[in-house]
């Protein structure tokens, strides 16, 4: 028997007048209902463009910043909670983004269900929830059978970005992207935060109390030596 992953443990949190209104009158316009059929990206956004993923976008301030900056990529944003995707929704509206979609539901089941292979030029998953506590580990996003199953929807080349402020967590993230035989570490271990990820509030107040960030990118490749040799620095 197969074990079922969920990407997310529901706490919806108190929810705005303003999110409400945005979720009843923005999703259907920004929004991409889920199905248990495979969607054509081009299709969704109206044009061919680099297709980045993100898994869990929080509050969006983030995800709304890089849509916005670079106009000539699309960016499919999951989340399940309501008052984030309100909150997004909202930025859209506002900042007249037109390459960025949403689709609030189970991140696991849109991977296994809504996308193509060889569909996606990136994947971010931008700070996921740490679950400090050793009993909690299972529940962590970033695990074996999650990356198994990205990996195939990654164009050879694309890129797998993770972030995280809690350093035993990007240990295990660092495990588990390394051994993943169709990814190549682009750093020899931890990457420096690239231009493209701004800074969050929380981040900063953090890097000024001291606390550190971890950003690691793997590429896919279709060569599995090869990218274990990238992952050891090998020429």
């Amino acid at each position: 028997m197969t074990h079922n992953i969920r990407s997310f443990v529901l706490r919806q949190g108190r929810i705005s007048n303003a999110q409400r209104r945005a979720c009843e009158l923005l999703l259907p316009k920004y929004g991409i209902p889920y199905q248990n059929a495979p969607i054509d990206l081009d299709s969704v956004f109206g044009r061919e463009a680099p297709k980045i993923l993100e898994i869990g976008f929080g509050m969006g301030e983030t995800t709304a910043t890089i849509a916005e900056e670079y106009p000539e990529q699309d960016f499919l944003a999951i989340e399940v909670h309501t008052p984030g995707v309100g909150n997004l929704l909202n930025l859209i509206e506002s900042r007249g983004l037109t390459n960025l979609r949403i689709i609030q539901h189970d991140a696991v089941e849109v991977i296994d269900n809504m996308l193509q292979p060889e569909s996606l030029d990136g994947v971010h998953i931008f700070f996921p929830d740490p679950w400090p506590k050793a009993r909690h580990h299972k529940r962590r996003l970033i695990q074996p059978p999650l990356i198994s199953r990205l990996c195939p929807l990654l164009k050879p080349g694309a890129y797998i970005h993770a972030a995280t402020d809690w350093q035993e967590y990007a240990e295990q993230i660092l495990d588990v992207l390394s051994a993943q035989p169709m990814l190549g570490n682009t750093f020899q271990d931890y990457a420096e935060r690239p231009d493209y990820r701004p800074l969050t509030k929380f981040e900063q107040r953090g890097i000024k109390l001291g606390h550190g960030v971890w950003d690691l990118i793997f590429r896919r490749t279709n060569n599995p030596i090869q990218a274990i040799l990238d992952t050891h620095g090998c020429d």
